[in-house]
């Protein structure tokens, strides 16, 4: 947020989105945007988009003088969608949104005057071949950084829009990821995040194909003042050897990981056109458990996909179940045109959000048998503000006492509240 006079990003989705919405601020701050209100969109689900417009909406109410910009996932796949709003000014790509170029140009505009054929300047994502990340040397306020690896995803999953939002897989050298992180933590950060859209595409792009176990081991091997380096949701089916022995022999490597699953019958992962099946995924899960055997896991779940009967929704609740899944990401199907399940014969919403609701249940047994698990043990937690933090697992703690912001603290859990851990 920022004050009246200033620039205000309001990010919608993803870990990648809203640290790309920080490069935003700063660019459009630099061209000197003024009472400028930016929307850095999300396309996964309707209700994304869907939100995305009631703050426009709400913002233009608020401000009427409010210049406002859309950018993000949504404004690359639906322009004419926000074009269309009236109290939309300008609408941005996601190649756009990170060029320096595009916000002066837009302060350009804003000073004489935009015409309607130029409120839309989005150029065709799929041609874009380098990855152009946000690189920040600080991020104020927040005890963990992250840095952008990779960007975009060359898969076709039917459910997913979002290749056609972010354009192909495309990766950062490994130089420029080391020297960023080196950056980081010079500037006071203890724990780095590697993230992208396809994390572990990374590297398939780049001279040599260096896999994302390469990068994981040159990140913790040039920067040994970082603390704890880790890394967002991967794909079981592209994790390399090397990040298996990195897992495994790597302590700063933290053991979470979050994967990207979204269901547990085989046909239904079928019709995803997922690259898994139920028992390779299990399988995978085995393999990180006897790599590293204190790992813990989340996963993203889709819930009532098109043709899903109950029958392959239970057996999607038993594997995770089965998986021993810590944290349960539930999302209820949400057809986006375009998409090839879009075109599958849909369920009725409102089995849809039954099926969601249900799955969320069982995410919130599995998160209560993880953190009851946790009671007694001693963890090291990463201090963040309001007498919060995370222990190794990314497992949300409420401290007890006070605690310097941005340390490490070894911590006994004395408790829980079904969300999060108490330590004593």
């Amino acid at each position: 947020m920022a004050d009246a006079a200033g620039v205000e990003v309001v990010n919608f989705g993803c870990r990648l989105n809203a640290l790309e919405g920080d490069g935003i601020a700063r660019a459009a701050t630099a061209a000197g945007l003024e009472r400028a209100f930016i929307v850095n969109t999300c396309a996964v689900t309707a209700e994304a988009v869907r939100q995305a417009r009631q703050a426009i909406r709400r913002a233009r109410r608020r401000d009427p003088a409010l210049r406002v910009v859309v950018t993000g996932c949504a404004a690359q796949t639906e322009p004419a969608t926000f074009a269309a709003m009236e109290e939309v000014d300008l609408v941005l790509g996601n190649a756009e949104k990170i060029s320096a170029a595009s916000w002066a140009h837009a302060r350009r505009d804003f000073d004489f005057g935009i015409g309607a054929e130029q409120k839309v300047r989005v150029q065709d994502i799929a041609a874009v071949r380098a990855a152009t990340p946000h690189l920040a040397d600080r991020f104020e306020g927040h005890t963990r950084a992250f840095v952008e690896v990779q960007n975009g995803c060359d898969h076709r999953c039917t459910f997913c829009i979002i290749p056609f939002g972010r354009g192909p897989s495309r990766s950062v050298p490994m130089g420029a990821v080391v020297a960023q992180v080196a950056r980081l933590v010079e500037s006071g950060h203890g724990e780095v995040v590697l993230t992208g859209v396809d994390l572990t595409a990374y590297g398939a792009d780049l001279p040599g194909a260096p896999t994302l176990g390469r990068l994981v081991r040159a990140v913790l091997a040039r920067v040994p003042e970082l603390k704890r380096l880790r890394l967002s949701s991967i794909d079981a089916v592209e994790a390399d050897a090397e990040l298996m022995r990195a897992l495994a022999e790597e302590e700063r490597l933290m053991p979470h990981l979050h994967l990207s699953l979204q269901s547990g019958d085989d046909l239904i992962l079928k019709r995803m056109k997922r690259r898994h099946s139920r028992a390779e995924a299990l399988a995978f899960i085995a393999a990180l458990r006897r790599a590293r055997p204190d790992v813990v896991l989340g996963a993203d779940i889709i819930a009532g996909f098109p043709t899903e009967t109950e029958a392959q929704a239970r057996a999607t609740r038993d594997f995770a179940e089965e998986a021993g899944l810590a944290f349960l990401h539930a999302f209820p199907y949400s057809a986006r045109p375009g998409t090839a399940a879009a075109r599958m014969p849909q369920l009725p919403p409102a089995l849809v959000a039954e099926r969601a609701a249900r799955l969320r249940e069982t995410g919130a047994g599995l998160l209560r048998r993880h953190l009851s698990a946790e009671i007694g043990r001693r963890r090291t937690v990463l201090v963040e503000a309001g007498g919060r933090g995370h222990t190794e697992h990314f497992t949300p703690v409420r401290l007890s006492g006070a605690a310097v912001r941005g340390s490490l603290a070894d911590l006994r859990i004395a408790g829980h509240d079904g969300a999060r851990l108490i330590a004593a």
